[in-house]
């Protein structure tokens, strides 16, 4: 007879190992191998096989996909749910304290520039973003790393987490214009937590007063608070008191004066729609009057970059 596994039939200590080999056995029992699972919830093979053997952080969504599937009852992502899967990843050794105060952090507010900030990445957009610099399993480390850091904020209890982006994280392209439809469409759901604010600041409005650079504030649950802030492969920590009130207070002042979160809800919505017409058409064939098109738009759009509308100034 075979004993029905459950979540509450598991050991105490939750781990990645735990997880990978609870999946196994409700795909073995379904009789399916590695590829027909991958098959049916359209990822990798090999993105199964590393999950299984504990050497990938799977998403909340890979684990209902594979509930739903399987036919598990929920097992899965309700495991995954209760794991810790920070000690399960390795970050570069300049970000350690950093990550670590973000497993604990009870409040971050953070104001960013360029590029999204990692805790609000998609797994593509993130892949996108470190395939310049490194490649192979160095890539796949990284992402994995990255990834780990959201699950606290993204649970239904998570500390509160405030992004105020720059624009020009949804103006500057990374990977392609698929990535970034998918990474705003990313930020619109994530915006519905109750615990995370998305704000954008835009860039045609020459009033506002921004931070010189990216920046968090972090409040960790015995009230410390810390100003982080990040140069070429290092990052620094600030406590002191009056450095912490006077960046705090240039950020709140941007906070107030910036879009709300309907007007950047608005922003992302029309950025994301402006990339989904970007990659449609350049999976469409050209004729001569599209091709004639086509150059008419690059000579408006730098690099052939999607046009991303802007708001009009508030009066």
């Amino acid at each position: 007879m075979t004993r029905k596994v459950t979540a509450a039939s598991w050991p105490a200590a939750t781990t990645a190992e735990v997880f990978g080999e609870l999946l196994r056995h409700y795909r073995e029992s379904a009789g399916l191998t590695q590829e027909a699972l991958a098959r049916l919830i359209h990822c990798d093979r090999s993105q199964i096989a590393r999950i299984e053997a504990a050497k990938r952080v799977p998403t909340d969504t890979f684990a209902r996909a594979c509930d739903e599937i399987l036919g598990t009852g929920g097992v899965l992502l309700r495991l995954w749910s209760r794991i810790d899967w920070y000690p399960e990843v390795q970050h570069p050794d300049w970000f350690e304290r950093r990550a670590e105060m973000d497993a604990k952090a009870v409040a971050l507010r953070e104001y960013q520039t360029q590029v999204m900030p990692g805790l609000l990445q998609t797994p593509g957009y993130a892949h996108a973003l470190f395939s310049r610099v490194s490649n192979g399993e160095t890539v796949e480390d990284r992402v994995r790393a990255r990834l780990s850091r959201q699950q606290r904020f993204l649970m239904e209890d998570g500390p509160l987490y405030v992004a105020v982006l720059d624009e020009s994280c949804l103006r500057n392209v990374v990977g392609d214009s698929a990535v970034m439809r998918d990474q705003c469409a990313h930020l619109l759901r994530v915006g519905e937590h109750p615990n995370i604010v998305v704000q954008v600041a835009p860039a045609d409005d020459a009033e506002l007063r921004r931070p010189n650079t990216s920046v968090s504030f972090i409040r960790l649950p015995d009230g410390h608070e810390w100003v982080y802030s990040e140069s070429l492969g290092q990052g620094h920590f600030v406590d002191d008191p009056a450095v912490f009130a006077r960046h705090i207070r240039t950020y709140d002042v941007l906070r107030a004066d910036t879009l709300s979160v309907a007007e950047s809800a608005a922003l992302i919505s029309e950025s994301m729609k402006g990339y989904e017409h970007h990659a449609e058409a350049r999976t469409q064939p050209f004729d001569l009057d599209q091709e004639q098109l086509q150059r008419g738009r690059r000579r408006q759009l730098p690099r052939s970059r999607p046009r991303i509308p802007r708001p009009r100034p508030r009066t």
